[in-house]
């Protein structure tokens, strides 16, 4: 620790602090442009100039110099910064005038207007007034994709994009070319920029250079009204914030968690917002005749009551989908329950994860945060940066801090990081279990290792088996244990957590999902549409949902539900983190939210569900699952529970993993609504093809 004055008032902070955020710490606001905590100093605009007392008779950039670097007084005393002298404005002003010569005057037209760093600082430290009267210059825009428009004119070359790009999305597509006035950031060639973070720029940029493309004139940010709540859009649960104008969602943006995302959020979180208006199921409908057709609540709930009525419980089955939340879930296993049904399943994709084994036998047990804390990593059938964009960029930034050895056992592809390749399937897995593959030394010798299982290798035949082959290495190598749980399952379904820590898998007896699809007389499908459908055999669908996607298409009655958007609702992320979604908008038409559909179709199937409201739902839900009262807090697995899993033998396949997500902009039905993602989706499949050739 060091102790520095600033502004006569002394503080004591860590001498590896700058100036600039020494200078926070003691309460002076500090004008940046350049300077950004999760980034490199690049020390450009030169806004941050502040004056230090026995130093030279010129301010000093406050971001480019460290507390260590100042001299102490001549008899010991503390180092004095000053932010607020006549020598600091005057060079903040004349910073801000030569910012301003070339920067056009369009505030008016501009998408940045409002929620501009530049207009902000140009009003507190800059003058009214500027002496250069030569012409502006002019910078040609810039493709670089479909999610970010250019207007290159305004940029002030601070480099914030470009080293987002290069440090935290780990791809070098942005740079500055040029020098002087012929200065320029641009793709080089001009192509569509491939990150799946690049919209993270957009936030980053300090004037309206770079700002969201589907977004531009859509609205002013004095016009939304602003709801913070979770994304679903992976298991990850990223703190989002979802604009809305009226009954229509205009934009979300990231909100800072430095547990789950930091301040960055992926692409298909951020605009996938066109999604939630387009397809959507906005009436029940009621297929006659093999046509669906339109119809009321009540007929719609007479067709689903005719069609129990005619069977028994053990020939009726529900399964969950990817973004359904506990409560609905709840509500559904519930009222399956008093119908006399067991075939109950939120795995759609058939992971073999069972939460008879306990609950760290499928949490993210290290936690998202705690990925910073390891010190050896084996991804075992994942691919991170498509099934959980975020995480992966939390496992680069701690590959970019020091030694941190990373293998790969799945697919051979680029995770914006450097791994050691080990192999593709489950005998390298073996080979590591046995001790005779040297990576297995790696493990043992790092204090906290850490072993990252994908749904790659959990959602086959021998998912059982190598889950517990991968808790038996986690155990060997050390990664078990009561003071650091290594052993860490990636899920790609916002509500596949939740569903597993109330049980809604199948019962004795009770069928699995694959099972339900092929053998039931009634099939509730609660938004569940990545199954494959060519399977089906059931009888009668019942499809709760909020778009028409795969399952409403396979419906023979379809009840109109609301998106993740649209209602209150809990979901527990991959790490076990109980987490509050918070309504910011209504469902269109005649949609309710899901939970209450099933509750008004408890009462016409006179099975009624003790609620009438979700504050009742929630406290029967609370009394029969307590750690879910406990909103953002995780409630710890017991390391002892994977040990046990280690334990279970199983026949191991030959196959080699693959990771369930095969395009990142289309895995759920709000993204493939999405004409935004659809176009990143063509993009991403036109440029594989290219690379291919």
């Amino acid at each position: 620790m060091a102790k520095i004055k600033v502004d006569g008032n002394e503080i004591e902070v860590p001498d590896h602090y700058t100036l600039l955020q020494a200078c926070e710490e003691a309460g002076a606001q500090v004008p940046r442009f350049c300077f950004h905590e999760r980034l490199s100093v690049a020390g450009n605009c030169r806004m941050c100039l502040v004056e230090v007392k026995g130093g030279p008779p010129k301010p000093a950039a406050s971001c480019a110099m460290n507390v260590k670097d100042l001299r102490p007084g001549p008899e010991g005393q503390p180092p004095e910064v000053f932010t607020n002298t006549p020598m600091v404005k005057k060079a903040r002003e004349g910073v801000m005038e030569f910012l301003l010569i070339n920067h056009p005057l369009d505030c008016p037209i501009c998408d940045q207007g409002g929620e501009c760093d530049l207009q902000d600082q140009a009003m507190a430290f800059g003058v009214d007034s500027s002496r250069f009267h030569e012409n502006k210059r002019a910078v040609e825009d810039k493709y670089i994709g479909p999610l970010v428009k250019t207007i290159m004119t305004r940029c002030i070359h601070c480099t914030r994009c470009v080293r987002f790009t290069t440090e935290v999305a780990g791809i070098s597509e942005l740079g500055l070319i040029g020098r002087g006035e012929d200065a320029e950031i641009t793709t080089y060639l001009e192509q569509a920029m491939t990150s799946e973070l690049q919209g993270n720029v957009i936030d980053l940029c300090p004037v309206g250079a770079l700002t969201s493309k589907p977004y531009a004139f859509q609205a002013r940010p004095w016009e939304l009204n602003k709801t913070e709540t979770i994304d679903v859009m992976d298991a990850c649960g990223s703190a989002i914030r979802v604009d809305t104008r009226g009954r229509e969602v205009m934009r979300i943006m990231p909100r800072i968690n430095e547990a789950i995302n930091e301040e960055w959020i992926s692409d298909k979180s951020r605009f996938i917002w066109d999604g939630l208006k387009s397809q959507r199921l906005d009436r029940p409908f009621v297929k006659r005749n093999g046509r669906l057709e339109a119809a009321s609540w009540g007929d719609a709930f007479a067709a689903v009551k005719k069609a129990v009525d005619a069977s028994g419980g053990e020939r009726i089955g529900a399964i969950a989908g990817d973004l359904a939340t506990v409560e609905e879930m709840f509500a559904l296993k519930q009222l399956m329950d008093n119908l006399g049904s067991s075939n109950i399943d939120c795995r759609q994709d058939g992971a073999k994860l069972d939460p008879a084994d306990g609950r760290a036998s499928y949490l993210f047990n290290p936690t998202i945060e705690g990925i910073e804390d390891a010190d050896a990593l084996l991804i075992i059938g994942s691919n991170p940066r498509f099934e959980a964009s975020i995480l992966n960029a939390r496992i680069r930034k701690r590959w970019r801090m020091e030694d941190f050895p990373i293998a790969v056992i799945g697919e051979n592809t680029d995770l914006r990081y450097d791994y050691e390749y080990l192999g593709a399937g489950p005998d390298t897995l073996s080979e590591l279990v046995a001790g005779t593959h040297k990576f297995a030394s790696t493990l043992k010798d790092a204090q906290r290792p850490m072993i990252l299982v994908g749904q790659g290798a959990l959602a086959r035949d021998d998912g059982a088996a190598v889950l517990s082959q991968a808790a038996m290495l986690g155990t060997d190598v050390g990664a078990v244990g009561a003071e650091w749980n290594g052993f860490a399952v990636l899920h790609t379904a916002a509500s596949r957590v939740g569903g597993l820590d109330i049980g809604f898998v199948p019962g004795t007896d009770g069928k699995s999902a694959a099972e339900m699809l092929g053998d039931s007389d009634v099939l509730f499908l609660l938004g569940a549409d990545e199954l494959d459908m060519t399977q089906r055999k059931a009888g009668f669908t019942v499809y709760i949902g909020s778009h028409g996607d795969v399952g409403a298409h396979h419906a023979d009655v379809i009840l109109p539900g609301a998106t993740f958007s649209e209602k209150h609702g809990t979901y527990v992320n991959t790490e076990g983190r109980v987490q509050r979604g918070l309504r910011a908008a209504f469902p269109p038409g005649d949609a309710k939210e899901d939970w209450a559909i099933l509750r008004a179709l408890s009462d016409v199937l006179g099975k009624t569900l003790p609620y009438d409201s979700l504050a009742q739902l929630r406290a029967v839900l609370h009394e029969a699952h307590p750690h879910l009262a406990a909103f953002d807090s995780i409630a710890a697995g017991n390391a002892a529970d994977v040990s046990a899993l280690a334990g279970k033998a199983g026949q191991l396949d030959k196959a080699a993993f693959a990771s369930p997500i095969s395009d990142f902009y289309l895995t759920n039905p709000i993204a493939r609504a999405s004409a935004v993602m659809a176009e990143c989706s063509a993009l991403a499949r036109n440029a594989g093809q290219v690379a291919a050739e």
